[in-house]
């Protein structure tokens, strides 16, 4: 009979840091980036409408905000630039934003109006009754 020992790695009662962070979504995902700021939008349903607001300051929202809506889904393009200039050098600056979110069934596509003042780029969204009703599902046991 053979008696080889195996000898397990030492493992330290700590996770190792990346282990601590594995069960959290990735960061990037969580900041949407537009610049080097973060975007911060809210949305809510409240009387009868699906509200959206997005802070995008510094952009003129005629020619750098797209709002479209398909298929249930509405879409938020933005693009800021910057140019300075001071003693003889410039600075470019530019970021990029899109923000799509699913509308909530009901949505009236045809009556969505967006406005912006002092940064904040609001989406109404009215929202018709449904005359789907739900359907339940039955579930059945297996075999």
């Amino acid at each position: 009979m053979n008696n080889v020992a195996v000898q397990q790695p030492h493992r330290s009662a700590w996770p190792e840091v990346s282990e601590l962070f594995s069960g959290f979504p990735s960061w990037a995902g969580l900041r949407p980036m537009f610049g080097k700021h973060v975007i911060k939008v809210e949305d809510d349903i409240k009387d009868g409408k699906y509200v959206l607001q997005a802070e995008i300051p510094g952009v003129d929202p005629e020619k750098d905000v797209e709002i479209t809506v398909r298929d249930g889904v509405l879409t938020i393009k933005a693009e800021r630039s910057e140019k300075k200039e001071s003693n003889g050098r410039s600075e470019f600056s530019y970021g990029s934003f899109t923000r799509a979110v699913t509308l909530p069934g009901g949505a009236d596509e045809d009556a969505i109006k967006a406005s912006y003042d002092k940064g904040i780029l609001s989406v109404s969204v009215p929202l018709k009754e449904s005359d789907v009703p739900e359907k339940r599902i039955p579930v059945e046991p297996a075999g």
